[in-house]
């Protein structure tokens, strides 16, 4: 990496020269990941997505790009998910913050500590960084952040909320926790580390101190759906195969239909959108124990696959094209497939959670369920009411509930999270 001369001042949180700065040290901050690894950082980027053979390497994925990682990036193993209430009526300050996250967003994805590192520094000053993740690989950590709709009613941003970033409506059987649902921003982080993930999350919500507050947040494990079709398919924690036919990253032309906003989607206001996406987080829990006490048959005519091969009812293979026909009405491959929802598509990156028991010896387990796509209306709403029959709904219910912008990607070192929304000239 390059290192700024010695007496060039640093800067640190909301544009303040930084400690070492005021006093007259350099320094860099700590170069960590593959580097202390012995070996480079290898960053694996072909266009707008990560090649699929750094998905085991523990490499770096390229920060910058026309869209953000973590939407067609191959699926990592682990996640954390953050939603933040903004708490600062300055609109100065929060621009400041984004570009404070952006920063330490470019340096975590490298594996390199934030700031001036964890140590090293004023021993009467909290260092920059919080430490957990010395020493370890980039483990391919993503960040990609959102915005929610009530960010819009701050800001004198109103003019500026795309039609599509719609409040979703109620749907049957939701039974949504507020404390658990919406937000101002988001910040997905997905890695192959967990404690890379914690890591970049606790990071910015440290960095966020005065600016933003964490209104809530989900632990994920299991990807339960894949963006790499050669990849061998996850299975959720009802023991099915999750996302057969994803949308993968390399199909550009899907994504270009189905994820990526397009110039045709927006006007002047929301022009900022294009190259963006819209992502709809969904907390659903699953009634485990009914679950695992109904018949193996039962459990392949709700789904409308076999529970070993994944094959489709009355197909052999997994992918073979279903022939929707042939299951139930109310099976969930059958209402939830684009031939029932006029050709609707979503990109999944859904991940399992286990948060401990109910308090009734229940686990709180399910899947937490991430979907990216064009057109919110056209989209995940348009899919959810049809699956208001599906019969799986007697063994899940939706708990928790957000969706956010998902502006495009940092281009270069000088951009930054959301310039094209707050920059006039951009």
């Amino acid at each position: 990496m390059t290192h700024p001369p010695q007496d060039t001042p640093r800067t640190g949180p909301a544009g303040a020269p930084s400690r070492r700065a005021l006093i007259g040290w350099g320094g860099a901050g700590l170069a960590l990941g593959a580097a202390a690894a012995g070996g480079a950082v290898a960053v694996t980027r072909a266009g707008d997505d990560v090649e699929p053979t750094a998905a085991a390497s523990g490499a770096a994925v390229a920060f910058h790009g026309t869209h953000q990682s973590g939407i067609a990036t191959p699926v990592q193993d682990r996640l954390h998910f953050a939603a933040f209430d903004v708490t600062t009526q300055d609109r100065a300050a929060f621009v400041q913050l984004l570009k404070d996250w952006t920063e330490a967003a470019r340096r975590m994805t490298r594996g390199q500590a934030v700031g001036e590192g964890a140590y090293g520094g004023l021993a009467e000053a909290p260092p920059d960084d919080t430490g957990e993740a010395l020493g370890l690989r980039p483990s391919r950590l993503t960040l990609t952040i959102g915005f929610g709709p009530s960010l819009f009613e701050r800001f004198d941003l109103a003019d500026r909320r795309p039609g599509a970033l719609v409040d979703l409506p109620k749907f049957a059987g939701d039974n949504l926790d507020r404390s658990r649902s919406g937000g101002d921003l988001c910040v997905q982080a997905c890695a192959d580390d967990p404690q890379v993930a914690v890591h970049a999350i606790r990071n910015l919500s440290r960095i966020g101190f005065g600016r933003v507050v964490v209104r809530w947040s989900q632990l994920g494990f299991g990807k339960t759906s894949s963006t790499t079709p050669e990849a061998q398919t996850p299975r959720n924690l009802m023991g099915f195969k999750d996302g057969t036919r994803n949308i993968a990253g390399t199909e550009t032309d899907r994504l270009k239909r189905f994820v990526w906003v397009d110039g045709k989607d927006v006007d002047e206001n929301s022009a900022w959108m294009t190259g963006g996406s819209y992502l709809v987080a969904r907390r659903i829990r699953m009634n485990i124990e009914t679950w695992d006490r109904t018949s193996l048959q039962e459990q392949e005519d709700i789904f409308g696959r076999d529970k070993g091969e994944g094959a489709p009812v009355g197909r052999a293979k997994e992918r073979d094209k279903p022939f929707l026909k042939a299951m139930k009405p109310d099976a969930h491959v059958r209402l939830a497939h684009p031939d029932s929802n006029g050709g609707a598509t979503l990109l999944r990156r859904g991940y399992s959670f286990t948060d401990g028991t109910d308090g009734l010896g229940r686990l709180d387990a399910g899947l937490f369920f991430l979907a990216y796509q064009r057109d919110v209306r056209e989209g995940f709403v348009r899919v959810q009411r049809n699956l208001a029959t599906d019969q799986l709904n007697e063994y899940i219910q939706h708990v928790g509930s957000a969706v956010f912008a998902i502006p495009p990607g940092v281009r270069d070192k000088d951009d930054w999270w959301g310039r094209a929304l707050f920059s006039e000239e951009a």
